[in-house]
């Protein structure tokens, strides 16, 4: 991801000047809690590294402990860590499988899809069973809103053994390409099923499902699958994520303040919970922008970013900056393509009176037969806003809904 505009964009409008905080107590940013257990296992790992650099064994656990770290924390600073601990093999071609399965998980958290495919598909092709690299493979497929593809790589996951898996992301490809309805079936008639499945699947499944209900306007059934989801798992940052959008949604931001007080660690969740603290009128709402600008500045130094389309939201919510918003919006949808992204293109695109920047999103809901309540009526705003008569295809089916519906 580049950071370069971000930081030009950034630093023209807002940190021009060094931060300073308004006051001593205000608290900038907090480290992610690590139980003493995990840090003393990373210790004793990191010493055993650096006795022995080339202990191939040590360096992969040793990653894969800040791999996770940095994955239940939403900090891309642990993927730079695991990075680091396999700096011996990072430049090989043809590294160990252990080694091309972790590489390509630290280029999809830096949004390098192309080159954690590359290594994906070297993984696959000697071991066609890996399971997490053929999962891995599909979901870097479906952000990139390459359905067909995805789809494939979907269907392969019906070879293993556990048949939720596959049922999940070839639900997950159906609701994005015209068939939400079938799809959502299929998949919670599966979960049903699926007793012996583990905590794991489950969670995706359930969050898949939620996901689903939004953009099919379920907001009951929403509610329903986000919260037996938060009962597996109370700090996964994408679920959390997912759920804080659909409450502020819902015109809940109460329930969101509730649910992120204590997680604003994560960059992520401290922009929804600044959303929702908006939505309330809250009068320590300029604190809290404030503590996003000193986060924004500290990842750029870095070299780090947000993802570019919560930056983008960001500038067009907190900070009203349109066409700022709308840059980081297009440059956002050239790594990544999923509803929320098209969501926040069309936003800005709007509100920048710039309707034609939209354009890639309609072409993609129009090719895809895509149905989501609410990117429907932003792309209607759009197109409207061009002043065109010309009839797309996702305005007539809009229009066939509302007289359904009348």
């Amino acid at each position: 991801m580049p950071t370069t505009l971000s930081a030009l964009l950034f630093c023209g409008h807002l940190i021009a000047a060094p931060f300073i905080p308004s006051s001593d107590d205000q608290i900038l940013e907090q480290l992610p809690i690590i139980s003493n257990s995990v840090r003393s296992d990373l210790g004793v790992l990191r010493q055993r590294l650096s006795s022995n650099p080339e202990q191939i064994d040590t360096a992969i656990t040793l990653a894969q402990n800040y791999i996770a770290i940095g994955k239940a924390e939403a900090d891309p600073r642990y993927y730079g860590y695991a990075q680091g601990v396999l700096q011996s093999w990072w430049n090989e071609t043809d590294p160990p499988s252990a080694i091309l399965l972790l590489r390509a998980t630290i280029l999809q958290n830096r949004h390098e899809f192309e080159n954690a495919l590359r290594d994906l598909d070297t993984l696959l092709q000697r071991n066609p069973q890996t399971i997490d690299a053929r999962l891995a493979q599909a979901v870097i497929l479906i952000v990139q809103a390459r359905y067909d593809e995805a789809k494939q790589s979907c269907l392969k996951l019906i070879e293993f053994k556990d048949a939720l898996p596959a049922m999940t992301c070839l639900g997950h490809v159906g609701s994005l390409t015209g068939k939400a309805s079938e799809s959502f079936a299929l998949l919670s008639d599966g979960l049903n099923n699926a007793i012996a499945a583990s905590e794991d699947q489950r969670l995706w499944s359930l969050t898949v499902l939620a996901e689903m209900a939004v953009r099919m306007g379920k907001p009951e059934d929403a509610q329903r699958y986000f919260s037996d989801a938060l009962k597996i798992r109370q700090n996964d940052v994408y679920l959390l994520t997912a759920y804080a959008d659909f409450l502020l949604d819902q015109k809940r931001p109460s329930e969101v303040v509730a649910l992120l007080s204590e997680k604003t660690r994560i960059d992520a969740l401290l922009l929804r919970f600044a959303l929702a603290k908006q939505q309330l009128g809250s009068k320590d709402l300029p604190s809290l922008i404030d503590t996003l600008k000193a986060r924004f500045a500290a990842s750029l130094l870095r070299g780090q970013s947000l993802h570019q389309g919560d930056e983008a939201r960001l500038m067009l919510f907190l900070f009203n900056l349109p066409k700022e918003a709308l840059t980081l919006a297009k440059a956002n949808w050239q790594a990544q393509r999923e509803p929320r992204d098209a969501r926040i293109l069309l936003e800005a695109a709007l509100a920048a009176q710039q309707p034609e920047a939209a354009q890639p999103v309609i072409d993609l809901m129009n090719s895809s037969g895509m149905e989501d309540n609410t990117l429907k009526p932003l792309a209607a705003s759009v197109q409207a806003l061009k002043g065109t008569s010309k009839n797309y295809p996702i305005m007539l089916r809009q229009a066939q809904h509302e007289r359904i519906s009348n």
